[in-house]
């Protein structure tokens, strides 16, 4: 009750230290803040440089978790790991139809999936694994390598924005000479430039 006094009493053209900072356009509020001024080129500067340097660092953290998780999948580099190629013979068309890999091999879909070491089911019993232990195996395999292809995507884009960053970074500076443009940018490419090389004093 008190309070809801107070807010009554209250005189709505009694000065606050807030009005500096707001304003009233066609009956909507509007809230001035201090990035909506006009930056100065120093402050532009040092925004960006301290942009860049989130950038590499965020870059480099990426780099970090993705030679993680390819040494823990035992991938060195997909290009270069030789793809497997399993040939079976059969004596008529009907037999191709038919042809079951995991029987034929003696192991589960699971294990076929992963392209490499086929360890069969008799190996499997004897060990006391089950077949729930090799889907897992298998599921949290997948899961790794759908993480591991986000991240490369992800990393992907920081060394774009890096490139684009450290191009804005290079145009500020008034110390460098002019550059000419080589390509354009784009959404996918940063713009290429090309300075003169000065010779250093």
């Amino acid at each position: 009750k008190l309070l809801r006094q107070k807010v009554l009493d209250k005189n709505s053209e009694e000065f606050d230290f807030h009005m500096i900072k707001s304003q009233l356009k066609d009956g909507v509020h509007y809230e001035i803040r201090d990035d909506d001024r006009e930056l100065t080129k120093d402050e532009l500067k040092l925004m960006q440089t301290q942009d860049i340097s989130y950038v590499q660092q965020k870059r480099m953290i990426e780099m970090k978790k993705i030679d993680k998780l390819r040494q823990s999948l035992h991938l060195i580099d997909c290009e270069s790991r030789p793809k497997n190629k399993h040939t079976f013979f059969v004596d008529n068309k009907a037999d191709k139809k038919c042809f079951d890999f995991g029987k034929r091999l003696n192991t589960s879909e699971e294990l076929l999936k992963m392209g490499y070491n086929f360890a069969n089911s008799d190996r499997l019993s004897e060990q006391n694994v089950t077949e729930d232990d090799v889907r897992n195996v298998a599921q949290l395999r997948d899961k790794s390598y759908k993480e591991l292809a986000k991240r490369m995507e992800r990393l992907k884009f920081l060394d774009l924005l890096y490139k684009k960053m450290d191009v804005k970074k290079k145009l500020l500076n008034k110390k460098e000479s002019k550059p000419k443009l080589v390509k354009k940018g784009s959404v996918g490419k940063a713009p290429e430039f090309k300075w003169k090389s000065e010779r250093k004093r």
